[in-house]
């Protein structure tokens, strides 16, 4: 695939097309690794852990099958 910069205020921009970022199984707001190397630019997904919305879902988990002995503890 051969790509060319696009102009984007005082930079430039890679522009990466939805079918392309769907087979990379990122998002506008997934996190992005880019690296050099000589001259080769790559540009992966960058893993940084559960998601707000898993962290959530466990800390209700956890609120709802330890609240008494959380809020004896804080005592």
């Amino acid at each position: 695939m051969i790509k060319t910069l696009k102009k984007h205020g005082n930079s430039h921009a890679l522009v990466i097309d939805k079918p392309t970022m769907d087979m990379m199984g990122i998002d506008e707001n997934t996190p992005l690794s880019v690296t050099l190397s000589g001259t080769t630019l790559t540009v992966a997904p960058t893993s940084v852990g559960l998601g707000p919305e898993a962290v959530d879902a466990s800390l209700e988990k956890i609120r709802a099958r330890y609240d008494d002995v959380l809020k004896r503890l804080a005592k």
